[in-house]
């Protein structure tokens, strides 16, 4: 604010004598320097670890955040939004006076980009920071001696962590920030977590029956725990997407679990069913789970890669280290529309078709007896907030010229 009561006075003082070049001159300077600011503010987000000791210890890259780094964002964030707002405002109050000649070249486009820019980064550095407090809790699950848990009890210690992490984060988040950008941190922050819960799966070892029904409730209790979060922040109107983004996305662990729980003779055609965009590679994956010997597994898999030759999706390797989703990964995989013509001309094959479908109906009812009960709006939002910004008629700027 300090810094645009100057602006403010620099430009009551030089309008008084001139609104012509000197007048866009010293726009320009304005300019400049509210990009400095910007850059001032980008440069006080925290950094991910580098140099030798992080690469050596797989901490590189990885942004950890204290509970001051993160009110310290939130601040930065909010900072950012009013300049971007501000800027704006000034722009126009500067058009409005200045010699006509010159209106046309008055703009804070550029300037009101860096501060987008800002918030940006800012919310991704938020979430990133909030990701990594949950390392601990991720490894703590593949530690839990899945294949011989004795029997099915409450949900697990790695699970009531992460309620713990949550509830002593968003808080203070929800409170510091606007419901636009906390809607954006949940969505991003849940295009994170679900998909590298479902990761995780994978890098456990052996999980018997037992175990993957507990494994099970634990995925429905932190299914419940990110819906929890927006009331956790006291924000009463994140959008109803949000809910059914977890959901799907945590369905695809469910529906995981509910493969390895289903019956050696049957886990093909379950995994069909409920994980159709999966690959050889998982599957495979999937039978080690299980517990199944080398010589067993070589049986399924061929009689798997016969029945699935069209099954083509790229996917990540389940081993490897889950990564940051994007935006796109919150966006379904279209299906491939089956040619109508090739099913017309052959009787035979549509028979085999309404049967494979039927199959896939019996699959999906059994696999769904086995459980137990059981998008992303992105930055659009931000961008129609700044153009609903611009039409405002009392600004923070236009008060500070109008007083």
């Amino acid at each position: 604010m300090q810094v645009f009561l100057v602006i403010r006075r620099s430009l009551k003082r030089c309008s008084a004598l001139t609104k012509n070049q000197t007048l866009f001159n010293l726009f320009q300077v304005f300019q400049r320097i509210l990009k400095a600011y910007a850059a001032k503010l980008y440069a006080r987000l925290p950094k991910g670890g580098t140099g030798i000791v992080a690469a050596a210890t797989g901490t590189d890259g990885q942004i950890r955040t204290s509970d001051r780094d993160e009110k310290m964002i939130c601040y930065i964030v909010n900072t950012a939004e009013y300049c971007h707002q501000t800027s704006g405002e000034l722009a126009e109050n500067v058009a409005k006076i200045i010699s006509s000649q010159f209106s046309d070249k008055v703009d804070m486009s550029d300037v009101q980009d860096e501060f987008s820019a800002v918030i940006t980064k800012a919310l991704m550095t938020l979430v990133h920071g909030v990701e990594t407090k949950f390392d601990a809790e991720m490894v703590a699950m593949t530690r839990v001696p899945w294949s011989t848990l004795e029997s099915v009890g409450d949900q697990s210690e790695y699970v009531n962590g992460i309620s713990s992490i949550l509830s002593s984060t968003v808080p203070a988040l929800g409170s510091l920030l606007s419901p636009t950008y906390f809607q954006y941190f949940l969505d991003k922050l849940a295009a994170s977590l679900g998909p590298r819960f479902y990761l995780n799966i994978y890098k456990c070892k052996h999980i018997s029956e037992t175990g993957a029904q507990q494994m099970l409730l634990d995925t429905q209790a932190v299914k419940t725990v990110l819906l929890d979060i927006p009331a956790l922040g006291k924000q009463t109107t994140v959008a109803a997407s949000y809910s059914k983004f977890v959901t799907r996305e945590m369905s695809k662990a469910e529906a995981l679990l509910k493969v390895i729980l289903s019956p050696v003779d049957s886990v093909a055609s379950t995994y069909r069913a409920l994980l159709p965009e999966g690959t050889p590679l998982e599957f495979q994956r999937i039978l080690e789970l299980k517990g199944l010997k080398k010589a067993d597994q070589q049986a399924i898999l061929e009689d798997f890669n016969k029945h699935s030759p069209s099954i083509k999706h790229p996917t990540i390797t389940p081993t490897a280290a889950p990564p940051v989703p994007t935006a796109t990964a919150s966006v379904p995989m279209a299906p491939v529309p089956l040619p109508t013509q090739a099913v017309a001309a052959s009787p035979s094959m549509s028979t085999a078709l309404t049967g494979a479908l039927a199959n896939r109906e019996d699959v999906l009812a059994r696999a769904a007896a086995l459980g137990r009960g059981a998008a992303t709006t992105g930055f659009k939002r931000f961008l129609a907030l700044t153009e609903a910004a611009k039409d405002r008629k009392d600004g923070p700027f236009r008060k500070l010229f109008n007083a």
